[in-house]
């Protein structure tokens, strides 16, 4: 019998610490950087964003994000035999924060890793936990994007720490009959990375080069829409569906002008795009999956809905998915 996988619950966690755009006019005022609530709004939809406290790391939202999944699946942590955590803020080094949320779940023994493709992050997660699933190799994965932005932004520039928070997204993904994931499409371009990158590393002890988020923003969106648009045309194209098909397109909660630049171009409504930009800002990894447990919470994506998952990010990484909910 051909094996498939579902997605069986959603969950997400955002830090308690919620930051308007006022707020962040404030922050930066001391600094000599100005902004506006408008000045943010015109440019990107967003209109606040959270961020951790100290302390509290990726593992820590990821858990919170998790145990929602997993109480939403109906499963219990000890169902769980693989676990994948995108996120490009791991709580160290190493280990993965994938093992780190595998203990704080008081599970041990199945696989646990963390999937770095940034902002695509999720997308690719989900992609390779899927083909686990087909395989064989696991029956019911735990797919997680968590991320702390904040701790990378540089608050001296205007242009780039407005745009991201912290947050965390999770679903359960479970072997089944009857396909749920219907087609992924990934990509990366390694040529681009100075355009969107955190060029900094550990070595003897130090943090050498520079440690916070460096962005072409320009650069970004031009590259983004079109590679989101061909991305979602081959994962339809895979699943022999059709623009008409897609109920929901929830893209990485990037910038609106992007996700509205999409949607149209994909010929859908904007009433089918699924919008939390405004409330959480760019939050990398996490975004997708924030936002499909926010449209499963609020009652919009329902079982039966085609979804069409895409985002793109730092590498330069892209990809989409299309699935069956």
């Amino acid at each position: 019998m051909t094996r498939f996988s579902r997605i069986t619950g959603t969950g997400s966690h955002l830090p308690p610490r919620r930051l308007t755009n006022d707020d962040m006019v404030a922050l930066l005022a001391p600094r000599g950087v100005e902004t506006s609530d408008q000045w943010i709004i015109e440019r990107t939809g967003i209109r606040a964003r959270h961020f951790a406290d100290d302390g509290v790391f990726a593992s820590d939202l990821g858990v919170h994000a998790a145990r929602a999944a997993l109480q939403a699946a109906g499963r219990a942590a000890e169902d769980v035999d693989l676990i994948i955590v995108a996120t490009s803020t791991p709580d160290m080094v190493f280990p993965s924060t994938a093992a780190i949320v595998q203990h704080k779940l008081g599970i041990a023994g199945c696989p646990a890793f963390d999937v770095q493709a940034v902002c695509s992050g999720f997308v690719y997660a989900l992609t390779v936990a899927d083909a686990m699933i087909r395989t064989g190799s696991a029956n019911c994965a735990l797919v997680i994007g968590s991320e702390i932005f904040s701790r990378l932004l540089d608050f001296n520039d205007r242009t780039t720490c407005v745009l991201f928070g912290d947050g965390a997204g999770a679903v359960v993904l479970e072997a089944a009959n009857e396909p749920g994931i219907l087609a992924s499409d990934l990509h990366a371009d390694g040529k681009h990375v100075g355009i969107l990158c955190v060029p900094g590393h550990v070595a003897g002890g130090q943090v050498t080069g520079d440690p916070l988020l460096k962005m072409d923003g320009q650069a970004v969106f031009k590259l983004a829409v079109g590679v989101l648009e061909q991305a979602a045309r081959t994962v339809l194209s895979k699943a022999g569906r059709s623009e008409q098909d897609i109920d929901w397109l929830i893209p990485h909660q990037a910038n609106i002008r992007i996700m509205q630049g999409t949607a149209k171009k994909l010929k859908l409504p904007l009433d089918k795009l699924i919008v939390t930009v405004d409330q959480h800002g760019n939050t990398s990894a996490a975004s997708i999956p924030l936002a499909l447990d926010h449209a499963v919470r609020a009652g919009k994506v329902k079982a039966g809905d085609t979804v069409m998952l895409e985002g793109v990010g730092g590498g330069f990484t892209w990809g989409a998915v299309l699935l069956d909910f």
